[in-house]
């Protein structure tokens, strides 16, 4: 994960011609981020004086991460979640559901100006989050939580709720067996299909209450000035379910990198995003007590394993790495899996 990802096949000149006609507005400055982001293709842009931010559902060949991109949902949870339940996501403008315009449906948003701590290289490697104050550190991790607490304390009507479909963790863990189904094509993935059954024999007795949950809820999606989320991105894994879907994915994604810095002989950030810190903050914040974070855990393993496979699988497609000869050698984290389920 040293190199960035190929995220796109389109022509930038010819977006930028194309999104000044959609907008009847000269279009300058378009460039495509150079870290974060995997799934929808990202754009910046200048129109007139305003800076924005346009979310593209990827062209198929690309080799989507995701089988489907329902921008418009997103669109729609992304002006919820800001206007409703006070969550720092960005400024949503226009929702263009058509493929006309661009060869694809988007949307765009106002751009928001901070700091990501970055995917590649991971934020445990380098960079100003590893070099910051333990108690800068510490807020920052706080305040995430923070966001997440107040998505979740935050009631939205069954309208509201009604696009993002089935509710439960019965119905999230059912989507992202279809999600693997789709991914793997003809070939199996034994230590996923593993950690399916393992999910099955430690099912919590009483999951939920659910809410509405961001989905890909993690630091690494999230735009900070002074240890402070500013902007709050990426919600195209939002899903009503239990809450500690969000807290026990951001403690993995961090464990995640973690793991990585520690194979690199790295220091990393061992005291940041720990089950326990994260827990307290929580349940100070919203009086709801995490439960089977085990459970939950291995499950955003499970989620993001899938996810990796699909993202090693178009490295192979575009020739960035060679197909591994153990189907589970497409799991990054395998090792990691792996002791988590034993």
């Amino acid at each position: 994960m040293t190199e960035p990802m190929r995220t796109s096949t389109r022509d930038l000149d010819d977006l930028r011609e194309r999104l000044s006609a959609w907008l009847g507005d000269d279009v300058s400055q378009l460039s495509r981020p150079s870290a974060n982001g995997m799934s929808s293709e990202t754009l910046f842009f200048t129109a007139g004086t305003s800076r924005c931010v346009a979310r593209l559902a990827p062209a198929h060949e690309a080799v989507p991460v995701f089988p489907t991109y329902d921008l418009g949902t997103q669109f729609e949870v992304m002006r919820l979640a800001r206007e409703r339940a006070g969550v720092p996501a960005p400024r949503t403008l226009r929702f263009e559901p058509s493929a006309e315009p661009l060869g694809t449906p988007f949307f765009v948003m106002e751009r928001e100006e901070g700091e990501v701590p970055p995917d590649v290289p991971p934020y445990t490697f380098e960079g100003w989050l590893l070099e910051a104050e333990p108690g800068d550190r510490r807020r920052l991790q706080d305040a995430t939580v923070a966001v997440a607490a107040r998505l979740h304390g935050t009631e939205f009507s069954d309208a509201e709720l009604a696009p993002l479909g089935g509710r439960g963790l019965r119905a999230h863990v059912d989507a992202q067996r279809a999600y693997y189904e789709w991914m793997r094509g003809p070939t199996r993935i034994p230590l996923l299909e593993r950690a399916f059954d393992w999910l099955e024999d430690h099912w919590p007795d009483e999951p939920g209450p659910d809410v509405l949950t961001w989905g890909d809820a993690r630091i690494g999606n999230v735009m900070y000035r002074d240890y402070t989320p500013v902007a709050v991105l990426d919600w195209e894994m939002a899903a009503v379910g239990p809450r500690e879907l969000d807290l026990a994915w951001m403690i993995f994604l961090h464990r995640f990198f973690q793991d990585l810095a520690e194979v690199f002989e790295l220091r990393g950030l061992p005291d940041f995003m720990r089950r326990a810190d994260v827990c307290a903050v929580y349940r100070d914040l919203t009086g709801h007590q995490p439960r089977d974070m085990d459970f939950y855990e291995a499950y955003a393993a499970l989620r993001h394993g899938i996810v990796m496979a699909r993202v090693w699988q178009r490295r192979i497609h575009f020739g960035e790495q060679p197909a591994p000869d153990d189907p589970d050698d497409l799991i990054l984290h395998r090792a990691l899996l792996e002791r988590m389920l034993s």
